[in-house]
């Protein structure tokens, strides 16, 4: 089966309806065992104590903040550029997955903060760039509603979230570009991470975990959506077949 294959929604829907159970098993198993290893196996950082667990949820959520949006970018071009059926449907259902993983990164990164730094916000690049990754992810999500027609509304929120895009290096390399409070990138370095393989360890084990609970959830608001379209769609059709039939009953037909 090709991504060609994958364009028919009734195809993609009984691929789902196979892969799902499955992904949601391993995903439970993942998080189980990164839960595990960050809270009892990984030890305290001798700076930060054991604050540094935030680290565990923080990260991932962060990193899963930005694959949220590139994949809704990727999804956008799909609906501008291929017309893929399923691109928006993509694109849609990845923006409250996002927003919502740009929160807990936003509000973990707080509560970081209060003892690294004395306080639990500062405008410096990294921080105000994520904020500003949040409100497109909100502002997406509310063109999306303010527009009954969803492939209006899917080209509209397509230019949006590609303009949006921009932020995705800004928020990447802000710590380069900028002399900023936010540690640098200490896991993906030209010279290899400088993280301590037992922290190191559960961090990426935590990472793949909230990967496989972005596709399991990504998947699971995608068939909602299908289905959520197709039924507007009946909707709209028996509202179309309705009209004639009362037009014929009404008494100025009958004259």
């Amino acid at each position: 089966m090709g991504i060609l294959d994958l364009a028919n929604p009734t195809r993609f829907l009984r691929l789902v309806q196979i892969v799902l159970p499955w992904l949601a098993g391993l995903c439970v198993i993942v998080f189980a065992a990164g839960l595990y290893m960050s809270f009892f196996t990984a030890p305290e950082d001798y700076q930060q104590g054991a604050t540094v667990r935030i680290m565990f949820i923080h990260v991932p959520a962060a990193w899963l903040s930005m694959m949220c949006y590139s994949i809704m970018a990727i999804s956008s071009l799909g609906t501008l550029v291929w017309k893929h059926p399923l691109a928006d449907v993509s694109a849609k259902a990845a923006a409250p997955i996002g927003a919502t993983f740009t929160f807990i990164a936003l509000v973990t990164g707080s509560l970081w903060g209060k003892p690294m730094w004395g306080t639990y916000w500062v405008w410096d690049a990294r921080l105000t760039s994520v904020l500003v990754l949040f409100i497109m992810y909100l502002g997406l999500m509310a063109l999306w509603r303010t527009m009954e027609d969803p492939i209006k509304a899917g080209k509209a929120a397509a230019i949006l979230t590609l303009v949006g895009a921009v932020n995705l290096p800004v928020i990447k390399f802000s710590v380069n570009w900028w002399n900023t409070l936010h540690q640098p990138a200490s896991v993906v370095r030209m010279d290899g991470p400088t993280i301590h393989p037992t922290i190191l360890i559960p961090l990426l084990v935590m990472a793949a975990a909230f990967t496989l609970l972005f596709f399991v959830l990504h998947l699971m608001a995608m068939r909602n959506e299908i289905l959520r379209r197709r039924l507007r769609a009946m909707r709209l059709k028996a509202a179309a077949q309705a009209r004639p039939a009362s037009a014929a009953l009404s008494p100025q037909a009958a004259e």
